[in-house]
């Protein structure tokens, strides 16, 4: 099984969520399965983001997937993961 490397921008908000949500459901109903998302490059993400990866994530558990958050490099990234808790969720390396 390949691991789809996703680069998520510098920001992750409304306009390039909806893009990634419309992108990586395609790929789930194409077949694929197992996503790691590159955070090197975000700076600031939002709610609509994080919800993005919400609902990307239950999809890839329906579909016995697998989904990792890797290089969080930026602390008020990594706050916004721990403050909704989503650091306790999601395979963050």
């Amino acid at each position: 099984m390949m691991e789809n490397v996703i680069a998520i921008p510098d920001n992750f908000a409304v306009e390039e969520a909806a893009e990634y949500r419309k992108k990586i459901y395609k790929l789930i109903e194409d077949g694929e399965r197992s996503f790691i998302f590159d955070f090197s490059k975000c700076n600031f993400i939002d709610s609509t983001g994080l919800g993005v990866l919400v609902g990307i994530y239950k999809r890839c558990n329906e579909a016995n997937g697998k989904f990792t958050i890797r290089h969080i490099n930026n602390p008020q990234v990594l706050k916004v993961f721990q403050l909704t808790r989503l650091d306790k969720v999601f395979n963050i390396i």
